[in-house]
């Protein structure tokens, strides 16, 4: 039976051109490259998408250069099987360096069977990660505002900080809109606090004893002002991800049900992996995806400690987020796991290890399509019995007692 070889085509993508490289058959065997350069406006690529169809293409491979390969990956994905493909793996197989030479080695590598296709997300799940993607950097934004006004009213002279747990409370709010407008007296200022924080008058009047000139009203009344424009900017963006998360409910509630993963997180979970973990042949797959699991780097049997390796940074982040407040969950196995690594390997290592372990039981939880199952505090215990009861029996013995075992009715 006759073997049908795939007509391949390697694209390298640039900001400005596109070299395209198809491998054909020869006449005389073997094969034989065609290779034409396109523009990158949309009129050039649709006439790239015509060429590859008039020379009966199958499969498209390009690198993963920036931005540049969305539009073209976008355009050419209804009518080509797609690979879009991680330079670093490119790399690993010595090629030549021109743009006519890379896109003839990446024809060829994908004709051999030498690359591996990235993860690309069907398109409602790309809209709604540029949505959550867009809103992270605002809320970043926003904090780095935040750090600002700090550091104005610490110039200032003004500790409010101190005193009051958020500046831009309901109290704090009012103070500052008093400050801008020119009152400086700490007693007329202090009186502004309200619930709780009323029972701090005293330290609030030295907390506000200070020298708030005119450029410093300046300075916290625009701050102000873009703080209260990036809030309605994050409140649309939260408004248009809630629109696009309807379909997504069932999966979107699963994944409430793990211990530190609250609705935001949940929603990037979703933005990034998508609601089918079918892309990922396993839950290993996915936790390397999102960097979170270690290196590798072994030689004359030897193996060498190396760091996280890179993955999706905006995944890596909201799962280190996550891990840090499952860490205020005493009660959950995940906590147990922190607070077990980090008396040994730190804090660091110990947060890596939950993120890892909470991106696992997403993905289980995904793939299963079920709510999260609490295993207890005591889960890793029971999993080691038998090495915990050891490592305690050694212990009394070093210390002169000896112990002898029976277990309760």
């Amino acid at each position: 039976m006759d073997c049908v070889i795939p007509r391949c085509a390697g694209l390298d993508v640039h900001k400005a051109t596109v070299v395209a490289c198809v491998r054909i058959p020869a006449a005389s065997g073997g094969r034989v490259s065609e290779v034409r350069t396109f523009g990158t406006t949309t009129a050039d690529l649709l006439v790239l998408r015509d060429w590859l169809e008039a020379w009966q293409v199958t499969d498209v491979a390009m690198e993963s250069t920036g931005v540049f390969w969305k539009p073209i990956y976008y355009l050419l994905e209804d009518r080509f099987h797609c690979w879009l493909v991680n330079a670093v793996h490119l790399a690993h197989v010595p090629g030549r360096k021109t743009d006519v030479q890379d896109a003839q080695w990446i024809a060829q590598c994908l004709e051999c069977g030498l690359l591996r296709a990235s993860f690309i997300p069907p398109p409602p799940i790309r809209e709604l990660r540029d949505l959550t993607r867009y809103r992270k950097a605002l809320i970043e934004d926003r904090t780095r505002e935040a750090n600002r006004l700090h550091k104005v009213l610490q110039d200032a002279g003004l500790r409010l900080s101190n005193v009051a747990t958020d500046i831009l409370g309901v109290s704090g709010r009012a103070m500052l809109a008093a400050l801008v407008q020119g009152t400086t007296d700490p007693t007329i200022l202090a009186d502004l606090a309200r619930g709780k924080l009323r029972r701090k008058l005293p330290a609030l009047r030295a907390a506000l004893t200070g020298h708030f000139r005119p450029h410093h009203a300046l300075l916290v009344g625009h701050l102000l002002a873009h703080l209260d424009y990036l809030d309605e900017l994050i409140a649309d963006l939260t408004r248009e991800v809630t629109t696009h998360l309807a379909p997504f409910a069932i999966p979107l509630a699963h994944l409430r049900t793990i211990p530190g993963i609250d609705q935001r997180t949940a929603e990037v979970l979703l933005a990034e992996l998508g609601p089918d973990m079918a892309v990922f042949p396993s839950a290993g797959h996915a936790a390397s995806w999102a960097g979170l699991c270690p290196g590798q780097h072994e030689s004359a049997g030897k193996r060498r400690p190396v760091r996280t390796r890179h993955g999706n940074q905006w995944l890596r982040k909201t799962l280190l987020q996550a891990a840090l407040g499952v860490t205020r969950k005493r009660d959950s196995a995940l906590a147990a796991r922190y607070y077990r690594i980090r008396g040994h390997r730190g804090h660091k290592k110990a947060a890596i290890a939950v993120a890892h372990a909470l991106v696992v039981t997403a993905y289980h939880v995904l793939a299963r399509d079920c709510d999260y199952h609490e295993l207890g505090p005591d889960y890793l215990d029971r999993r080691t019995q038998e090495r915990v009861q050891r490592r305690a029996v050694h212990a009394l013995e070093r210390l002169g007692y000896r112990v002898t075992l029976e277990k309760v009715a």
